[in-house]
């Protein structure tokens, strides 16, 4: 007889998954500071014991992922977050005091944080690792027990975390999905206590409007273009240099990419001949390179050929950084590419891209690129390049996104004391750190009456004491 996959990847497991984790949390409505302390545990031991086996799971996915950059990308940053949540955990969980209105007095209040029960976890592919692993490491710090969803793009990543989710946790802590766009369709219609969705903007709308027939509150980690933007007198080179690394980690498959590029007319020239040196630098023999990853299927590769075709029949100018290595239907690699001058008629300028393709865009006024960002959706995240402090201000002030890095790119999803999160059409809500042990506990407000109290003297019935009293209060 063969044994069960841990990986669940239909509807009837997927219920009685749900069942059992939902009935499991409904049986411990606070656990303990040591209970989730050794979940965290569990769970950074899961990922040190098997670091090798998951970076391969990831690259078979990929077609080519750079072990490299799992490593640094998902592992790396997966282990700072769990380490930071278990060393600040103790602190997060104690009630908070809150100030009483003098006409409460001597009463006093508090707000506990509490576990909401059972949350759900829906994972995409460009990190299939690091955006299951951060979530999960939110809900197990606020006690809460999770199913996660993982991409059907990542099978192999999929098949490998379920068992090993399996031989770590008990079954009625942790459910592991895999499946089509069906049984997620399934999945977002759950109860849950809380659903957390990472992915397209087009899809979180079905997720959400799924989760409205619960009431189910949700946590949306979408897209959209995220712009930088280059100041006049910011050394070209530099910013190209940061811009590229930015860009081309996952072979930009990464929601925080910079996805355009604002910079001083005149200067495009500048930038291609240092965007070029990076790659040249970066990624020798493209082709062949093992640093370099593949975009993730075939069908993603033939999207991205199709903006350029797009653009370039709509008068942009396409500048490949490296030789191509592969034609459509060929391998899926695809050279870092620059499209000089697009315009937003261009497919290019109005999807997310998720590859490495970076339209150049340039203005006359750094006051007209605030203008042209501020009129689309906001976006995830704006890349600043500048000295300047009082111009920085001005553009943070003027401009509205869910994160900023300052003279570098992606590096603000890293810091486990900042909170992560979109804004509109990229997203509501934000996890990581502090701010996620927030999004997935209740925060119970608690009021104590004191002993000695003067509530009585506002029961009815009403009379001229009262009408004074109400006097005082009014005024």
């Amino acid at each position: 007889m063969s044994k069960t996959s841990p990986l669940i990847t239909d509807g009837l497991r997927l219920s009685e998954a749900f069942a059992r984790i939902r009935g499991a949390s409904r049986s411990d409505l606070s656990p303990s500071l040591s209970i989730r302390q050794q979940r965290l545990s569990k769970l950074e031991a899961l990922l040190e014991d098997n670091q090798l086996a998951l970076c391969r799971a990831i690259s078979e996915d990929f077609g080519h992922r750079s072990t490299h950059e799992t490593r640094l990308l998902e592992i790396f940053p997966s282990l700072e977050g769990i380490r930071h949540a278990r060393k600040q955990l103790k602190c997060w969980m104690k009630p908070q005091r809150r100030p009483v209105s003098l006409w409460f007095q001597p009463g006093r209040a508090e707000v506990r944080p509490q576990a909401l029960g059972c949350v759900g976890i829906v994972t995409p592919w460009n990190y299939p690792l690091f955006l299951a692993i951060g979530p999960l490491t939110a809900a197990f710090s606020a006690g809460n027990r999770a199913l996660i969803k993982m991409s059907e793009f990542t099978p192999s990543t999929a098949t490998l975390f379920a068992e090993l989710a399996a031989r770590y946790f008990a079954p009625e802590e942790l459910a592991v999905i895999g499946g089509d766009h069906e049984l997620a369709q399934r999945f977002s219609e759950l109860p849950f206590d809380h659903l957390l969705f990472t992915g397209s903007t087009s899809v979180g709308r079905h997720v959400m409007r799924a989760a409205a027939e619960n009431l189910t509150p949700v946590t949306l980690e979408l897209g959209g273009k995220s712009p930088a933007i280059i100041a006049p007198d910011y050394p070209m080179a530099k910013a190209a240099a940061r811009i590229m690394a930015g860009k081309c980690l996952n072979a930009g498959q990464t929601c925080i990419a910079p996805d355009y590029v604002f910079l001083p007319a005149g200067q495009e020239n500048d930038f291609i001949a240092a965007a070029r040196a990076v790659v040249a630098a970066s990624y020798p023999d493209l082709a062949q390179n093992p640093d370099y990853s593949a975009v993730v299927n075939t069908r993603h590769a033939s999207r991205l050929r199709s903006y350029l075709a797009d653009a370039a029949a709509k008068g942009a100018q396409i500048i490949p950084l490296a030789e191509v290595p592969g034609k459509d239907g060929g391998p899926q690699r695809l050279a870092p590419t620059l499209v000089v001058q697009p315009d937003d008629s261009m497919l290019i300028m109005q999807d997310e891209i998720f590859g490495p393709l970076l339209p150049i865009m340039t203005y006359q006024r750094i006051e007209d690129a605030l203008i042209y960002i501020n009129a689309h959706e906001r976006p995830l995240a704006l890349y600043l390049f500048d000295h300047d402090k009082i111009r920085i201000e001005q553009i943070l002030d003027n401009t509205v996104a869910g994160g900023v890095t300052i003279n570098d790119t992606i590096l603000h999803i890293a810091q486990d004391n900042l909170p992560f999160g979109g804004i509109g059409a990229s997203g509501m809500g934000h996890y990581h750190g502090h701010e996620g042990f927030l999004t997935f506990s209740k925060l119970k407000p608690v009021f104590y009456q004191s002993r000695i109290n003067g509530m009585g003297l506002f029961n009815p019935p009403y009379g001229a004491l009262f009408e004074r009293l109400l006097k005082v209060l009014l005024r």
